[in-house]
């Protein structure tokens, strides 16, 4: 969980929203720093083979899905997740990784 704006966001429901994305193979949600609202969301996402998934279609995806404060800031369309050995993914990571310019 982190905490956007005084408000509980929990990752795996916003993941869960994320999954229904018909071009969306993978997802992993993570909360990140930001000044104005404490933490914020950021989506990695993994498409589907074949899908040309940009990072703007995710957040127009979750719009009628999701409450404002819960769809994620920044949107990361990457090759794969990193996993441990028994396949579960490895936020830490993913937290880890710079911001990307925000516009």
């Amino acid at each position: 969980m982190y905490i956007s704006g005084g408000e509980n966001v929990y990752p795996a429901e916003v993941e869960a929203a994320i999954f229904e994305h018909p071009g969306v193979a993978e997802v992993a949600v993570v909360g990140v720093p930001d000044g104005k609202w404490g933490e914020v969301g950021r989506a990695f996402v993994v498409p589907r083979q074949g899908c040309a998934l940009q990072p703007d279609d995710v957040p127009a995806f979750l719009r009628e899905r999701l409450a404002k404060y819960k769809i994620p800031v920044y949107v990361d369309v990457i090759d794969e997740l990193p996993k441990t050995g028994s396949n579960k993914v490895r936020k830490g990571p993913l937290r880890a990784l710079p911001l990307p310019q925000r516009s």
